[in-house]
């Protein structure tokens, strides 16, 4: 009688989801997505000097380095197993202008960066950034007239820009400005001039999008006037990044990304369907400081939280995710 009572307080389930989250070895066994350090691409930022190294108040642990402190830290970053950096310049304000000149200048703050990396550590893949917002005195990431951004004299700077990194070493160019036809002009630029294996990591799906505020803190290229939803894409749509995907594909693109990630993991999904082409995301500045400043206050567990962040975006179906948190991921999973 107490075998069949006890028996009774089971329920008759042929299917018992949790035997295989009975330990940590079933779960690690079954486990679905894999986020290694592989899938990362480390932005750093870079700026003129000696021996400086400022951190970006709105993004604790994140710094501006001058090169010979930059060498150091991608001699790191390389030691941990990350292959990719990204690399974003803040200009100094004489150098800027309407017209971006300084983007192409063969001794400009990218291109001796570039070169003192691919001499000190080649091994690691160099992408450099095309868009005129860190040279330009209105801070957008055009050449502006009457108010307005100007898309095709914009794309003749930018096809300048990305054949001038090309020639510094760069391994690979990531058009981030947004505006039509830069991709398709990039890449034959690049051909024309013999770097035909000069890849291009394709912003497709940048959204005009607060997350970005850190960001511009750190390049000191906030926008002087208005916003940047006339070339950025609006938040609210879904089709249209795809149509701008299949634009950047048929124009040249090797990698296609969404920028921002957190927010936007349907449209990640959403492209990963699509194309067969590795799709990459941005763990952007805003993403970042929240998790930062919510783990500072004793809110959240800080690891925990980044490792669940970036999972979602490779889960997603991200291959690749541009995050500053990079080398934290690295020795997590170390």
């Amino acid at each position: 009688m107490s075998s069949t009572n006890q028996n009774s307080k089971h329920l008759a389930l042929l299917h018992r989801p949790r035997r295989l989250r009975r330990t940590e070895t079933l779960r690690r066994m079954v486990q679905e997505t894999q986020l290694t350090v592989n899938d990362l691409i480390y932005p750093l930022f870079v700026m003129e000097g000696e021996n400086l190294k400022e951190e970006i108040p709105s993004m604790p642990d994140c710094y501006r380095y001058s090169l010979d402190l930059l060498l150091k830290e991608i001699t790191d970053t390389a030691n941990l197993g990350i292959n990719a950096i990204a690399l974003f310049p803040t200009i100094s304000t004489e150098k800027k202008d309407n017209q971006g000149k300084e983007s192409y200048n063969p001794d400009g703050l990218v291109q001796r960066t570039v070169r003192a990396i691919k001499q000190e550590i080649p091994e690691i893949t160099v992408i450099t950034d095309v868009a005129l917002d860190p040279y330009s005195i209105y801070g957008h990431d055009g050449i502006v007239k009457d108010g307005k951004i100007l898309n095709d004299e914009t794309v003749e700077i930018l096809v300048k820009m990305a054949v001038s990194q090309a020639e510094a070493g760069a391994d690979m160019v990531a058009p981030s400005d947004m505006m039509d036809g830069r991709v398709g002009a990039i890449r034959q630029g690049l051909d024309s001039a013999s770097y035909f294996d000069v890849s291009i990591l394709a912003y497709s799906a940048k959204y005009a999008s607060a997350y970005y505020g850190p960001f511009r803190d750190a390049l000191e290229s906030a926008p002087q006037f208005g916003d940047k939803q006339t070339y950025q894409m609006n938040p609210a749509n879904v089709r249209e990044a795809i149509k701008e995907v299949a634009l950047d594909i048929a124009e040249g693109a090797d990698i296609v990304m969404v920028k921002p990630a957190l927010a936007y993991l349907d449209i990640i999904h959403r492209l990963r369907e699509y194309t067969n082409l590795p799709v990459a995301a941005y763990n952007v500045s805003g993403e970042y400081a929240m998790i930062k400043a919510a783990a500072r206050q004793g809110w959240i567990d800080e690891k925990k939280v980044i490792l669940e962040t970036l999972t979602s975006m490779k889960r997603a179906g991200a291959d690749l995710i541009l995050t500053y948190f990079a080398k934290e991921i690295a020795l997590i999973l170390r």
